[in-house]
């Protein structure tokens, strides 16, 4: 197979129109129709998507297929079965038909929400040679934007010309695209650097503006001090969100899923090139992901050290977040949230220090020294603990490297369908979180019939069947136990002798 890039033209910020009611045809030559047969509409059936749906069980996968055999653009469906309704904010309440029926359901509601542009602010982050990275430009102009101009450029980047950041700041995320050009002058001292971001209190929306922000930093760098298409930008995709006190990000409305199914499950995030980040995650650690997921799954601080380019390690944040999701309503609703940092800096410390769990990534090598601050710290390829309690678990068991080659295998086979078939549908996002949705689906699922039997006893036959190693995941095991609940089960003195 020919081996493809992980950088790909993106989809551009304007994206697809809702469709119109029935009999309500645009007439021609009208914006609306302009911008369906936009190149950005016929380009966003260029890649195979994939979003969530919910069912009896919970929250599912499912691949959405449009007329040319590729998925549509992912949609978030919601409504937990038998869930009491809530109150809806003002802007969001439904409306009723003379009949008294509702006209729009909650799960055209949550369509419609992750359609709606939710821009909170757009800024321009230049580096200057005597006061060093500065904030240049932004809307609103009351926006606080402290400390947003160290992660729009992250450390060592003056060593890449292009790069594309995520981020955290606050109760939002963030994404900037950052270039570099060289000049020559001798004020800049032959290169001028600078970074284009924004700000939404989701991540999943991101990527819709890459090819936007990858254009506008282009343009800055060419010609400083254009801020006109930012503006006009700002002002078509702010979003009008309700005043909140509260520090806390989140990834969807507050009714988008039951509360315990939020907790544990992580919405997808889409990835913008070709060759996608789940299969490149996979070449890079190998069997060691199966450490990352046991880690991710007991809630512990993960630290991802990486060199410049910033963008690629952002993406290996977001896949291990995915090595933990749960669809198994209630389970988890204790545990920590295993919240995505994505980039860190040294300004980040304070905030990181209060986390009980994330996964985050840094370019900035004094943050090893900072061992109170993580309990895992992968440098490049190199999984390690200074916690002596993990150290054990940074030993692959048997049940490790035959779930690894289970992943592989069907990777091999889903490869060999795409090549062979022209399959469009299927890819290795969906084969690589439902691997783990699984996985962790079937622990949570035995542990629960274990605890409603006469007897409840963790037994080797019982470990087994979660597909783990009686002898090699026993400490894994304690410790899920403990830090999910399920403490007062009794554990075998077989299984703790073995």
């Amino acid at each position: 197979m020919v081996e493809r890039s992980d950088r790909a033209p993106l989809l551009d910020w304007e994206e697809i129109p809702s469709a119109e009611k029935p009999g309500d045809e645009a007439p021609a030559g009208s914006p609306v129709e302009e911008r369906l047969s936009s190149p950005s509409s016929s380009r966003g059936k260029a890649g195979c998507m994939f979003g969530w749906s919910s069912g009896p069980g919970g929250p599912t996968f499912s691949s959405r297929s449009d007329a040319d055999g590729c998925s549509a653009p992912p949609a978030t469906s919601s409504a937990p079965p038998a869930a009491p309704e809530r109150a809806l904010p003002p802007d969001k309440e439904e409306h009723l038909s003379d009949s008294g029926t509702r006209e729009v359901s909650l799960e055209d509601r949550m369509v419609k929400w992750e359609e709606n542009d939710q821009i909170v602010s757009v800024f321009v982050v230049t580096f200057n040679t005597r006061t060093g990275n500065m904030l240049e430009w932004c809307l609103p102009k009351d926006m606080d934007l402290e400390g947003v101009e160290f992660k729009a450029i992250a450390s060592g980047s003056h060593r890449v010309s292009t790069d594309f950041i995520y981020f955290r700041k606050g109760r939002y995320f963030g994404l900037a695209c950052f270039a570099n050009m060289a000049v020559e002058n001798t004020e800049e001292r032959g290169a001028r650097m600078k970074s284009v971001g924004i700000l939404s209190p989701s991540y999943t929306l991101l990527y819709r503006y890459m090819s936007f922000l990858e254009h506008q930093v282009r343009l800055q760098l060419q010609s400083p001090g254009h801020y006109s298409p930012l503006e006009a930008f700002y002002e078509d995709k702010r979003a009008l969100l309700p005043p909140s006190g509260e520090d806390v990000v989140t990834a969807f409305p507050a009714n988008a899923w039951g509360a315990a199914i939020n907790h544990s499950m992580h919405p997808e995030m889409k990835i913008t090139h070709p060759a996608g980040c789940m299969s490149q995650f996979i070449r890079f650690f190998g069997e060691q992901i199966m450490l990352l997921w046991k880690l991710a799954l007991l809630r512990r601080r993960i630290l991802i050290f990486s060199p410049p380019p910033v963008g690629v390690v952002c993406y290996r944040v977001y896949c291990c977040c995915c090595l933990a999701n749960i669809s198994i309503p209630g389970v988890g609703v204790a545990v920590p949230e295993f919240r995505p940092f994505f980039y860190v800096n040294v300004a980040d410390i304070s905030a990181l220090e209060n986390e009980l769990s994330y996964v985050a990534c840094t370019t900035e090598k004094i943050f090893e020294e900072k061992k109170d601050l993580y309990d895992v710290y992968v440098d490049n390829q190199n999984v390690k603990t200074y916690r002596d309690g993990l150290k054990p678990l940074l030993r692959l068991s048997a049940a490790d490297r035959e779930k690894y080659r289970k992943l592989t295998e069907q990777r091999q086979m889903l490869l060999y369908s795409q090549e062979e078939n022209g399959d469009c549908v299927s890819n290795e996002e969906d084969l690589f979180i439902l691997f783990f949705l699984e996985q962790n689906n079937r622990i949570f699922q035995t542990l629960s019939e274990v605890a409603g039997s006469p007897e409840p006893t963790v037994t080797q036959d019982s470990v087994r069947a979660m597909g783990l190693d009686p002898h090699g995941d026993r400490l894994f095991l304690l410790h899920l136990l403990e830090i999910y609940g399920y403490d007062s089960l009794l554990v075998s003195e077989q299984l703790c002798c073995s």
